[in-house]
């Protein structure tokens, strides 16, 4: 069955069941931006949020690594463990998408092509060559033909485009997601990373409709605890045209994902809370807002991270890790030449460890 161009004509997108969940879908999201706003430098959480779902997200295509690792990379240039890198460059990409779209005011079609760039690593683009389809991995059969030729591809990303920035039409921005991720993913556009340049393309139509102020609600984690069911509905949708469960699947999942991401919030600022009157006991003539900020914008630091952030000598800066390290506040590692110090409850608490 040949891909329809949005919007779809014969879909009922407001049934009972799809209108009752989006009303808890959206309250739910709405809790969350109301509530992300409250921690004092949102970059802490954007980090945090943003490595997690470059994590999951890679997962679902079984790039599979650890938070250990993917710190590494993050920290030491020479440290190389490839499914880590391709997570931290997972990561970049959403940060590109969000900076574009910030400076542009929509998406287009160089946007979703720039991201896929920078999660696969060349500049090979739209598809130019027949011949690709989706397979059943464990038959081989075939299960679905995208559109084929790059003439063709490109004019269902000119509609699907033109659907993203419409925002005339009568359809909610919720119901919207569902639509734009699932023309998306049947379109295919690229040979490779399709499905994770999807869910980046996910939450920047969120960003641009300002139903949330930064890039921190992501479905991967979601997806990837009920995968079977995804490519179930996924499939209900084009065999059956059953858009209705699809849809309930996508605002479950928005619901269920804002009030992780909530939870999260919460136990990052209680996390800084305590470390910051353990930090003031313990070692109160070297305490500062920029210091202890600075050790959870990544879980990971080094001595010139802190010169820069606290506008400090390298001398100093190392003292301060040093002494932050001695009373059990930071753990260190040697990676190379270079000596990295390790926050390890913040470490624990987004790998979902005890604290």
């Amino acid at each position: 069955m040949k891909l329809e161009m949005l919007p779809y004509k014969n879909v009922d997108l407001k049934t009972k069941r799809i209108l009752e969940q989006l009303t808890i879908s959206s309250r739910a999201l709405a809790e969350l931006k109301g509530y992300a706003n409250t921690i004092p430098n949102m970059h802490i959480l954007i980090n945090a949020v943003t490595i997690n779902e470059a994590k999951d997200s890679s997962a679902i295509e079984n790039i599979v690594t650890t938070h250990d690792d993917i710190y590494k990379v993050l920290t030491e240039s020479g440290y190389k463990e490839q499914n880590a890198k391709e997570v931290v460059d997972y990561r970049n990409a959403i940060w590109t998408g969000f900076e574009q779209i910030k400076k542009d005011g929509f998406i287009n079609t160089n946007t979703i092509i720039k991201i896929q760039g920078i999660i696969e690593h060349n500049n090979a683009g739209i598809r130019k060559l027949p011949g690709t389809e989706l397979k059943n991995s464990i038959t081989g059969e075939t299960i679905y033909t995208p559109p084929q030729n790059e003439q063709e591809i490109r004019a269902y990303l000119e509609n699907l485009e033109d659907f993203i920035n419409d925002n005339q039409d009568d359809i909610d921005s919720l119901i919207k997601v569902c639509l734009i991720h699932y023309q998306f993913e049947s379109i295919h556009p690229f040979y490779d990373g399709n499905g994770r340049t999807g869910r980046i393309l996910n939450i920047l139509y969120l960003v641009l409709n300002k139903l949330i102020d930064s890039p921190i609600l992501y479905l991967s984690k979601y997806i990837n605890k009920s995968k079977q069911e995804y490519y179930r509905l996924f499939s209900e949708v084009r065999i059956n045209n059953n858009f209705e469960d699809w849809i309930l699947y996508i605002l479950k999942g928005i619901e269920v994902t804002s009030i992780e991401t909530i939870k999260l919030i919460e136990n990052i600022q209680n996390e800084i809370k305590n470390y910051k009157e353990e930090f003031k006991t313990k070692l109160p003539k070297i305490y500062s807002k920029e210091l202890l900020e600075s050790l959870f914008y990544e879980v990971y630091t080094k001595i010139a991270y802190i010169e820069k952030a606290c506008g400090v000598t390298r001398l100093t800066a190392s003292s301060y890790l040093n002494q932050l390290e001695e009373f059990g506040l930071l753990e260190s590692e040697k990676i190379g030449r270079e000596k990295i110090y390790k926050n390890i409850r913040l470490i624990n608490l987004l790998s979902d460890k005890k604290l």
